[in-house]
């Protein structure tokens, strides 16, 4: 610091260039007289004349005690003088003053004797309203009492934004005594903070007068160099009476708790809300890769710079993991990785797929084993070996900069499945228990999805072997008539099962067509089909008509489990070249003749087997050279978007299209009305009759 450092804009030592004077005078009015040694008034200041009245032209000259004092403190007044005049001695004290109007006011002198170069002596006497005084000393008092026991930190600072003045609370703030903020300015003092911002912010109010209010800056004081530190400054611009800018006010309030509680209670929000957005996106199919990788998604980059979900093999291959033991391996295969952004680190991790085995020193051979999570706060070299699967991926870990690790248990129903692995490189936070207890809240979510479709999956397989073992059997291509079929399964596993198609030889060169479906899905519906498939071969070896045929398979359904089916059975004979249809329940063929707009049959509905007692009714159709009959299940035609006559109407405009290959036909009407994801199965059949001898 300079020799003129500590003096504030407006002083300067003996020899300097003089600066602005202060106002509080002018506040005061100090008003000055003075008297010769016979009392009479031979100087008499412009603020003597504000203070009592009387002009200088009406008071030079005149005896001080008549002009100024009442009759009752004539003799006092007096008194005082001579003690003044012989004695040197000051006086000072209160007295009561005649204004010109006539009224008294108190007045509080400093009286003093004064000697000229020739020795005679005068009476100098400087006064100030008592009431304008005493409300100065009070306000004085009062700021001063304030700044002093304030709790919120206060300080002023000149024009050069140096400290004139840090009160109590301040220095505990900045944790920096006031002899080390008083003279010194912003930058010099507050090294520890980011001074330019504030410095900027300064100099705007000096410039503009408009005050800043709750700046918040952060930053570490000395003492505590490892805590983060908040606080809340304001900054006013100083001026006296006349406008002249006297430098800057600031208030400090450390605000660190509330900061604390509010950071606190924004990471719990978006805590909230990651759990609200997991309960929406994860497990929207019933599909184990898709659930893993909704999982990994939800968990970037809110929890994780890099996410990894992997599932115990045996649960995939639908066996229980009851193997798993403390001190023994684990075989995973990864179903899924999702990183924040680019990152080798993601190399690290088992591509989507592997199958790989690891011992009881990994941690994540660890969470499953032991059932709950592993958390790494500070990663350190020894660790990465025993997160990565092996050297190379240890030496990616380290190289991208993972800090800090966090594996949890993939639980559903008891059972461990898996773990989610979480790892930080860019976000500097290390994993705490917050972010475990919320880590394993989704995990949980999740695994229970991964079991659903699990579970799922491994029903829809042993509900398919089984419907493909039930319908093995190819029809063959029956006299005077050629067919063609699909059976697609619903994508829903566990809406696979219920639907059928055959095509019987019957004596006397005729054909059964028959088309069925289950209401119910699963391996019970499949069950329950192959039952009915297997009567209704056996019933037509008896060539009974087919209302009959229908009588007796509505009376075994009612046995069964589920118990109601639909049912359209069909006998063609091509000698007589006439068709006899009966319906359970189901929907109505459609016949397709050559040059006319194909039919939608109306025929009497029936009700579906196993309702029992009521009756059924057939119709005798006849059917020419070259007609269609085709038949299907409601999985081609019903969504749930549409009603069933718009769909109805789509499959004939479909049909009106000229098609001679029948294969062909079966393709172009699953490809325009089924969904890859229908949840119900269809079954069709497209029969065309031919000509005896064709």
């Amino acid at each position: 610091m300079g020799a003129t450092d500590a003096f504030p804009e407006g002083a300067a030592p003996v020899g300097a260039t003089p600066g602005q004077p202060g106002g509080l005078l002018d506040v005061l009015g100090v008003a000055a007289v003075m008297l010769d040694a016979d009392g009479r008034i031979t100087l008499w200041s412009p603020q003597a004349e504000q203070l009592f009245g009387w002009s200088a032209k009406e008071a030079l000259g005149r005896p001080a005690a008549q002009l100024l004092v009442g009759p009752e403190h004539f003799d006092l007044v007096l008194g005082l003088f001579s003690q003044v005049m012989a004695g040197g001695e000051s006086w000072a004290g209160v007295f009561p003053v005649q204004h010109k109007d006539g009224s008294t006011r108190l007045v509080e002198f400093r009286n003093m004797r004064l000697l000229d170069e020739r020795g005679e002596s005068y009476a100098l006497g400087i006064a100030t309203d008592q009431a304008v005084l005493r409300r100065v000393e009070r306000d004085l008092a009062l700021s001063v009492r304030l700044v002093a026991q304030s709790p919120i930190g206060l300080a002023v600072l000149d024009t050069a934004l140096r400290f004139v003045m840090v009160n109590p609370a301040l220095e505990r703030i900045n944790d920096l005594p006031a002899d080390q903020h008083i003279g010194r300015d912003v930058q010099e003092a507050l090294s520890f903070l980011d001074t330019g911002t504030i410095v900027s912010q300064m100099r705007e109010v000096l410039d503009t007068g408009t005050p800043l209010l709750d700046q918040f800056t952060f930053g570490r004081t000395a003492s505590d160099p490892h805590a983060d530190r908040a606080w809340s400054v304001s900054y006013y611009r100083l001026e006296d009476a006349h406008g002249r800018v006297l430098g800057l006010a600031t208030s400090v309030v450390d605000v660190t708790e509330q900061h604390r509680a509010a950071t606190e209670a924004a990471r719990a929000r978006r805590r909230l809300a990651v759990i609200a957005d997991a309960s929406a996106t994860v497990g929207t199919t019933l599909d184990v890769d898709q659930t893993a990788h909704e999982l990994a998604d939800v968990i970037v980059p809110e929890l994780a710079d890099l996410a990894a979900v992997d599932v115990l093999d045996a649960v995939l291959d639908g066996r229980r993991p009851t193997s798993l033991s403390r001190g023994g391996p684990a075989r995973f295969r990864a179903l899924a990785v999702a990183t924040a952004y680019s990152t080798e680190a993601v190399r690290a991790a088992d591509p989507t797929g592997q199958i790989a085995s690891y011992e009881a020193d990994r941690l994540i051979t660890r969470c499953v084993t032991e059932a709950r999570p592993v958390r790494i706060p500070h990663v350190g070299p020894d660790d990465l070996p025993h997160i990565a699967p092996d050297q190379q991926g240890a030496a990616l870990l380290g190289k991208a900069g993972l800090h800090s690790y966090l594996a949890v248990p993939l639980i559903a129903r008891g059972e461990v499945l898996g773990a989610l692995s979480l790892y930080r490189v860019r976000n500097p936070e290390p994993f705490d228990e917050d972010d475990a207890v919320l880590a394993v809240e989704l995990a949980a979510r999740a695994a229970v999805c991964i079991d659903n479709a699990r579970s799922y999956q491994s029903e829809r397989r042993t509900a398919l072997t089984l419907q493909r073992h039930l319908m093995n059997h190819r029809p063959p291509q029956p006299t005077a008539m050629e067919i063609a079929y699909r059976y697609q399964p619903a994508q829903a596993a566990s809406e696979v099962g219920g639907d059928w198609f055959d095509a019987i030889p019957v004596t006397g060169d005729k054909t059964a067509l028959v088309v069925g479906d289950v209401m119910g899905s699963g391996i019970n519906a499949a069950a329950t089909m192959g039952q009915l498939r297997t009567t209704t071969r056996a019933l037509a070896d008896l060539d009974l008509d087919p209302a009959e045929v229908l009588r007796h398979l509505d009376h075994i359904a009612g046995g069964l489990d589920p118990a109601f089916a639909t049912c359209l059975y069909a006998v063609y004979d091509p000698h007589r070249a006439l068709c006899r249809i009966a319906v359970a329940g189901h929907l109505p063929p459609i016949v397709v003749r050559p040059d006319r707009p194909p039919e939608l049959l109306d025929l009497p509905t029936g009700a579906p087997l196993g309702v029992g007692g009521v009756p059924f009714e057939q119709t005798t159709l006849p059917l020419r050279d070259g007609d269609l009959l085709v038949l299907y299940t409601d999985g081609l035609i019903e969504t749930r978007d549409q009603p069933i006559d718009v769909r109805l109407d789509i499959l004939l405009e479909l049909l009106a299209e000229p098609e001679r290959d029948l294969e062909g036909l079966c393709d172009r009407l699953l490809a325009a009305l089924r969904d890859e994801h229908d949840h119900d199965d269809v079954a069709l059949l497209i029969a065309r009759v031919h000509a005896l001898g064709d």
